[in-house]
């Protein structure tokens, strides 16, 4: 049966490929781990649908996380983006804190944006309480990136880390830089209530930043 599964991976219909990561995750062969690991780690790497994606990070979940975690850590160093932010996804999914030492800054500040944001979620998730602090300091360099979505991400990431995270946050608010300084703002009102609306405007902040060089021309 896992033979079959593993063809099923590869095949070229996205309903194929859903059903045999379901089905991996469902009831999946003791006697075969490894082989099936790999090939959802292998198939996570390519994989351009969104939903399979997701049951391929399920169907990893439902491994014994002994196995499956050190598999994954390797996968951090990956040249491919997608192995790197997929396994991330999939280890803020298994929760397990020995992950924390290869969420690295490097991972955190990741030049593909989908990666950074997975590691912000996984590192939230895995970090020792007297180490929230050192990550939200790396988190605050990256007010200001990216989309609304991004921005929401981040903000959210704060939010899980809690008081930890406030002073520097605080300090943000006061960055020379309008952008960061809204960024900050808004994450600091989620922060207070956590059910509010998420309301940073970009394009607000960009017009306060280019009024404040035209009037420094002046």
């Amino acid at each position: 049966m896992t033979a079959q599964l593993i063809r099923a991976l590869a095949d070229e219909r996205a309903s194929v490929r859903l059903q045999a990561a379901m089905a991996a995750g469902t009831d999946p062969d003791s006697a075969l781990l490894d082989a099936l690991l790999d090939a959802l780690i292998d198939r996570c790497r390519v994989e351009p649908d969104f939903y399979v994606r997701d049951m391929l990070t399920w169907a990893i979940t439902r491994l014994p996380a002994a196995g499956t975690v050190p598999v994954l850590i390797n996968e951090l160093d990956s040249p491919i983006a997608q192995a790197r932010s997929q396994s991330l996804h999939s280890l803020s999914k298994i929760g397990d804190h020995a992950a924390w030492p290869y969420i690295t800054r490097d991972l955190l500040t990741d030049a593909e944006v989908e990666v950074a944001r997975a590691a912000w979620r996984a590192a939230v998730i895995v970090v020792p309480v007297d180490e929230r602090t050192g990550l939200a300091a790396i988190l605050a360099t990256q007010f200001g990136r990216g989309d609304t979505d991004v921005h929401r991400s981040l903000s959210r990431a704060f939010v899980e880390l809690g008081s930890a995270a406030a002073p520097v946050v605080q300090a943000a608010r006061r960055s020379s830089d309008p952008i960061v300084r809204g960024h900050a703002a808004a994450t600091e009102q989620l922060m207070n209530d956590p059910e509010s609306a998420f309301g940073f405007d970009v394009d607000a902040a960009k017009r306060v930043a280019a009024l404040g060089a035209a009037a420094d021309d002046m």
